[in-house]
């Protein structure tokens, strides 16, 4: 059962979304993307020729059942897999085609993470967890304590700069896990179902955070989630079954 508060909580200050931009503006480009896992017979097509579209400072959730290949696809997106076919562009940027040892790079670049259960390092503060994403970037070690603690200052963590994981609450340790997605100024966020180890009211107030901030600096989302406590926020809600995009309904974002 939906908590009752959930629908009280107060709702995000931002700003309109982005018009749908033209082929050739979009962030991100896919077009007939397949992924083939395993040969032969053990072979299992879990994409089967995906078209998905989004536009610069969209805010967009992916959703559908278990193993309909969701994560999959921001998996592929996230420069992490690679498709078995088909051709994917990040902001006018072809991925498809690339070699493995390209794909770090570009996942620096353009890419930031939010994962369903944080994967911050535990042995790290939260300005440390911050600020190692910056230092990959290749940003000075002054300059990457001084952005590191300026995220955590927007995700309303100022106060837990020097907290380690264990030290902050399922909620804040997403919020670490903001600042650190939006860390180096990425074009991209991508979230892997990052309200499911939260509850009701503290999953809202980090999509809320996250739609918030993203707006702010023109960032473009995909949200991959089971949670219809947050869907109301997307600009638009993709469904995808059995490895098809089956629509694209336009979301409840006003």
């Amino acid at each position: 059962m939906i908590s009752t508060n959930v629908q009280s909580a107060p709702a995000a200050q931002v700003a309109p979304a982005a018009p749908l931009a033209p082929a050739t503006q979009l962030a991100i480009d896919a077009r007939s993307v397949t992924k083939v896992f395993g040969t032969g017979a053990l072979a299992y097509q879990a994409l089967r020729g995906v078209d998905f579209q989004v536009a610069p400072g969209e805010f967009v959730m992916l959703v559908g059942p278990s193993g309909s290949g969701k994560t999959t696809l921001l998996s592929i997106l996230g420069c992490v897999l690679t498709a078995t076919a088909g051709e994917i562009s990040l902001f006018g940027t072809r991925i498809t085609g690339l070699k493995e040892r390209d794909m770090p790079a570009l996942r620096r670049a353009l890419i930031g993470f939010v994962f369903q259960g944080h994967n911050l390092i535990a042995s790290l503060s939260a300005l440390d967890n911050v600020r190692l994403v910056l230092q990959m970037r290749g940003v000075s070690a002054r300059e990457s304590s001084r952005e590191a603690e300026q995220l955590l200052q927007r995700v309303g963590l100022g106060d837990k700069l020097w907290n380690t994981p264990a030290a902050l609450s399922g909620g804040q340790r997403q919020r670490v896990a903001i600042a650190r997605a939006l860390a180096g100024a990425p074009p991209l966020v991508l979230a892997d179902e990052p309200t499911a180890a939260l509850d009701a009211v503290s999953g809202l107030e980090v999509t809320q955070l996250l739609l918030k901030l993203c707006r702010e600096s023109g960032v473009t989302v995909v949200v991959v989630t089971h949670d219809n406590r947050i869907f109301h926020l997307a600009d638009r809600i993709v469904h995808i079954e059995d490895g098809h995009i089956v629509d694209a309904p336009q979301g409840g974002h006003s």
